[in-house]
């Protein structure tokens, strides 16, 4: 009688499954249809008659100023070098400022010249990424987000090939399936990581892990089914790419492991402007009693400028460094926000606790020739991220003839401050301890033999510069043209 009630019931609920099934497949048809009409409506006729290839980067913050945006500015400029016949477009929220004022921030902060007008397509609805929104189930609720963003922008403008240039992985099926597009993606970092999962499977407290989860076995172990069911996700969406570029080795390690997709995914180091740092004269230092200290990365808690700090305070209290030297720490960022601002007060403040507020400047959102400067006249090149995916400003400040302090994790460990011909390029370092007492050896090393190191890291940044990336960039993406 059991048997025949579960049968009676099992029955009718498949059927009605599948009629939902065969709804949905309907209705995703439907929407596919009605964009693609829409599509043809949207787009009109260049001047020679041909309707020109929409080629549309998905970058909401593409005013911000970092590492990732010069890899979509560089990106654009590549493609409209190569094609004759492509029309680039920009999804981006940054709506307070104009297309022209973006192209000339990346021009003043880059050195990057376009050779033809950009098209921006201004989303309202960007607040729908901001972390500050999700509280709890930050990467769920982003990435949810995302989505949203992407249907925006795909109503706003359909385009032939779609390349998400920021890590919105979420959003490549929407344009894959609904939008028919050629989708590809470059990813700077996994937006989950089995590093990610190894800290919380470990109970370890991280700027990602809150102490209170860390000390309930409850909620961590309630935390590591969301990561791995959202790691299952991830991998579900980022696997329907036709192209997947990664920035570093160890990017490449975690998309192979969660995306699975080895045939179309490649190594695409991202452009780094090796050449004009390279302008500035390698010179033996005049003044070694005077020295700077020099962090080149935006404000963000996981670039942990508060280490940088703290090794610094370590290094000025300790004095062991065998004669009176007068010593600036120098920190250069970009603030994309409010909360990045905010960023910046609590490190002034934690100067002051430390007492070296006096010690340590800070420079938010300079150009690029008071940048070059800075770098021009500092010893000492410092990054404290753990995990950074790939480091631009650990090779800025390498090309432009620091001796680098990185650390010893991610793309610095892997790819960058890596022995080259045999000799070294740079330190690596991994906590506050390290830092200080690598500075200390630094600047405790003769003027020749700092001179020495400076030259053999510049000798091997030529594999960062922009020629390299268009080159590797071109082979990548080749598949989306055809």
């Amino acid at each position: 009688a059991c048997f025949r009630l579960l049968c009676s019931l099992l029955i009718p609920a498949l059927f009605l499954s599948g009629i939902l099934c065969v709804c949905l497949v309907i209705l995703l048809w439907g929407i596919r249809l009605w964009i693609q009409q829409r599509k043809k409506q949207l787009t009109s006729a260049g001047k020679d008659g041909k309707r020109p290839l929409l080629v549309a980067f998905f970058h909401p913050y593409c005013n911000a100023g970092g590492g990732g945006e010069r890899v979509l500015w560089c990106a654009i400029r590549t493609l409209q070098k190569k094609y004759r016949n492509v029309t680039c477009v920009v999804y981006t929220g940054d709506r307070h400022a104009t297309g022209e004022e973006i192209i000339e921030g990346a021009f003043r902060r880059f050195n990057i010249k376009l050779t033809y007008p950009v098209k921006f397509v201004f989303l309202e609805k960007r607040y729908l990424v901001e972390a500050s929104l999700y509280p709890h189930f930050t990467l769920l609720g982003q990435s949810l987000g995302s989505v949203f963003l992407g249907w925006e922008a795909l109503l706003k403008c359909v385009p032939d090939i779609y390349i998400d240039s920021m890590g919105y992985a979420f959003t490549l099926p929407l344009f894959k399936y609904l939008g028919g597009c050629r989708v590809g993606c470059y990813v700077h970092y996994p937006t989950i990581s089995t590093d990610m999962l190894s800290v919380v499977r470990s109970q370890d407290t991280r700027f990602n892990n809150a102490a209170f989860i860390t000390n309930n076995p409850l909620l961590s172990k309630f935390k590591l089914v969301y990561y791995y069911f959202f790691a299952f996700m991830y991998g579900l969406v980022g696997s329907c790419s036709d192209v997947i570029m990664v920035n570093s080795s160890w990017t490449l390690n975690h998309i192979l492991s969660l995306w699975r997709a080895g045939a179309c995914t490649s190594v695409v180091y991202p452009p780094c402007d090796v050449q004009t740092f390279m302008d500035i004269p390698l010179e033996e230092e005049k003044n070694t009693t005077e020295h700077s200290i020099v962090s080149v990365s935006q404000f963000r808690p996981e670039k942990d400028h508060p280490l940088q700090i703290r090794a610094f305070a370590k290094l000025l209290k300790e004095k062991t460094l065998g004669q009176p030297l007068s010593l600036k720490l120098i920190l250069i960022g970009g603030c994309r926000n409010q909360q990045d601002e905010e960023r910046v007060n609590n490190l002034k403040h934690l100067c002051e606790e430390l007492g070296v507020l006096n010690d340590v400047t800070f420079r938010i959102n300079i150009p690029f020739e008071e940048l070059k400067r800075h770098l021009a006249e500092a010893t000492i090149g410092l990054h404290t991220m753990w995990n950074e995916h790939f480091g631009i400003g650990v090779v800025e400040c390498m090309a432009a003839g620091t001796v680098i302090l990185a650390h010893s994790s991610g793309g610095p460990k892997l790819d960058i401050v890596v022995p080259y011909e045999g000799h070294i390029t740079g330190f690596l370092a991994e906590n506050e301890d390290n830092y200080a007492e690598t500075m200390a050896y630094i600047l405790s090393l003769s003027p020749e033999k700092r001179l020495e190191i400076r030259e053999n890291a510049r000798r091997s940044v030529h594999r960062f510069s922009d020629q390299h990336f268009e080159e590797t960039f071109l082979l990548s993406v080749e598949p989306l043209f055809k």
